[in-house]
């Protein structure tokens, strides 16, 4: 897969530095955000909340296998993983075959609803690690987990994804979407490894996903609500509403279509535009100063009249680093300083570290060509 950072005259060895580097500072650093927990298990802490989430644990499962050498990151796997189904997994109940979204340090579950996020991210780590390690016996036989997963994620009393439309769903059952769910770029996989009688649908959604992002994000700022309609419009939701502006969850979706590009190339002729003016829009404006927007790029503002200041900002950074994968030629300044930029800025400490630095792994994984199907 391609190494961008070289494009940008990094070395080899800085960049295999500054990723190890990286990783080692969410795993072992100071500032670290994983834990060793209860029965020999592992776990990501979201910092903010004090919680372990699916959405974390199943990224840290992905960054473990993606960047794995010769086995060195498969027991940080395995005890995320063991937490997950020991702490996490439903055997009963209503939701029933599915994840618990939000656990304590201690494994009890602080919610009995599951997230459709962290189940496709769960399927996705699985399977390259049966890909990678090969399959071992009961919960470490991945690639079975894997296809039981997305099984149970299709033929749920309460699914995930909307049979008719392909779409993805905010909560199993719902009626109306999270943009930055829609990973085609693993959908095109599953489409290769799920259980064979699912693989149209898998085939289907990578194809309706693409199509729902072109729609969903705005087509001067490339901006997108963190929760939209099925139709893309923007969902408000609430209380408190502003969900449908560009905030937290909505930066993802820039990064993941800078991932699909990567991946499979421009198929839809549209995600290149959104690329460059989500780049554009945001090339020239300090970190610092990156704000809660409409998602026409208004400001948000607050009582007092000042514009309300991003929650994530590194993490907004990174997921703009990653998105520049997907742009043209013509937007290729502006890449470059958001590339420069994030490459000249340390992780984030502090209480809220957790999710801009999941964030800012994936985007150094993404743009030194380590996040990639081998």
């Amino acid at each position: 897969m391609k190494n961008t950072f070289l494009d940008y005259g990094y070395t080899s060895e800085e960049i295999e530095n500054r990723v190890n580097s990286t990783f080692y500072e969410i795993f072992e650093g100071m500032n670290r955000f994983y834990f060793g927990g209860l029965d020999d298990t592992g776990y990501f802490m979201d910092t903010g909340n004090c919680d372990a989430r699916t959405e974390g644990m199943s990224y840290g499962m992905l960054m473990c296998v993606m960047l794995d050498v010769d086995g060195d990151k498969k027991e940080y796997f395995d005890k995320m993983w063991k937490f997950a189904v020991e702490f996490m997994y439903m055997d009963e109940g209503f939701f029933k075959g599915y994840f618990a979204w939000s656990v304590a340090p201690d494994g009890k579950k602080n919610a009995f609803g599951p997230a459709p996020d962290g189940e496709e991210f769960f399927a996705m780590a699985l399977f390259l690690a049966g890909k990678k390690w090969g399959d071992g016996e009961g919960i470490y036989n991945y690639t079975k987990w894997a296809k039981k997963i997305l099984r149970t994620c299709l033929h749920h009393t309460a699914d995930m994804w909307e049979k008719e439309s392909g779409l993805i769903r905010f909560v199993p059952g719902g009626k109306f979407s999270d943009p930055s769910y829609h990973l085609m770029h693993f959908y095109h996989y599953f489409a290769l490894w799920a259980d064979e009688c699912d693989r149209p649908f898998w085939k289907k959604a990578e194809e309706a996903s693409r199509n729902f992002l072109i729609k969903a994000c705005h087509p001067k700022t490339g901006m997108n609500p963190e929760y939209a309609k099925f139709d893309a419009t923007p969902e408000p939701y609430g209380p408190p509403e502003g969900h449908g502006d560009f905030y937290s969850d909505a930066y993802r979706t820039g990064a993941n279509i800078g991932l699909d590009v990567l991946w499979n190339g421009d198929v839809t002729g549209g995600f290149s535009t959104i690329a460059d003016n989500l780049v554009t829009f945001f090339a020239d404006i300090p970190t610092e100063n990156f704000y809660k927007y409409k998602i026409d790029g208004t400001p948000i503002l607050l009582e007092d009249g000042t514009p309300e200041k991003a929650l994530h900002p590194i993490g907004l950074l990174a997921t703009l680093a990653q998105t520049t994968l997907a742009c043209s030629p013509a937007a290729k300044d502006s890449a470059a300083k958001i590339v420069r930029r994030f490459w000249e800025t340390p992780l984030r400490t502090g209480e809220r570290r957790y999710y801009d630095n999941c964030l800012y792994m994936f985007a150094m994984m993404a743009l030194s060509g380590k996040y990639a199907v081998e």
